[in-house]
């Protein structure tokens, strides 16, 4: 006789399929933990502000060759996120956060390229296409899902660098993320916030 651990009450050799399913997206009591050192809030705050601020600064000045191709994209805010309040998570580590953008990027402005004229399905092609490249190399990065959306639905000076769009903003923005990452994080004596904790 086998020693078995089956909740009282709990029928698991009579419910059906389709009562299996459904019972998934009940979830369950356990609250999932977080980080909740308000210590750590004054160096997240510094980090995501300079990270963002560093990167908006060429579009402060129209003169500057790099003014039209180093700006803010959406997705940057979420990576920031990333970095600085969760900077131990595998999705915030360099190898996820480079490659999975660069990967991104580089699907989206192909998938703007072949479907332009049908957004909607550009759109679609685009984030899935990415995700599941990211996926098989191990990439996975959440951030650069919009990142794709963002090479397809525009704005215009996104469609008018094409594949330029990946090294720059892309590339390049993200690099000034990682670098405030491993400068501002590692002040911190809280082993919790150093980074990274692999490189690739």
């Amino acid at each position: 006789m086998t020693d078995q651990t089956v909740p009282t009450g709990v029928d698991t050799t009579r419910r059906s399929p389709l009562s299996v399913y459904f019972g998934r997206m009940r979830g369950s009591r356990r609250t999932l933990s977080q980080q909740r050192k308000l210590s750590a809030v004054p160096l997240t705050f510094l980090a995501a502000f300079l990270g963002i601020y560093l990167i908006s600064i060429p579009a402060l000045f129209p003169s500057w060759p790099m003014s039209t191709k180093l700006f803010l994209v959406g997705s940057f805010g979420a990576t920031a996120l990333l970095l600085y309040a969760a900077p131990r998570v595998e999705f915030a580590q360099p190898r996820n956060v480079v490659a999975g953008q660069v990967i991104s990027a580089t699907v989206g402005v192909t998938a703007y390229k072949l479907l332009g004229a049908h957004l909607g399905l550009a759109a679609a092609l685009a984030v899935a296409a990415s995700v599941c490249v990211m996926q098989v190399t191990r990439t996975v990065h959440p951030p650069a899902g919009a990142t794709a959306l963002i090479a397809v639905l525009g704005p215009a000076p996104v469609h008018r660098l094409g594949y330029t769009f990946i090294l720059t903003p892309v590339l390049f923005g993200i690099v000034i993320l990682i670098v405030v990452a491993v400068l501002v994080n590692n002040l911190s004596p809280d082993e919790a916030r150093h980074y990274p904790v692999t490189w690739w």
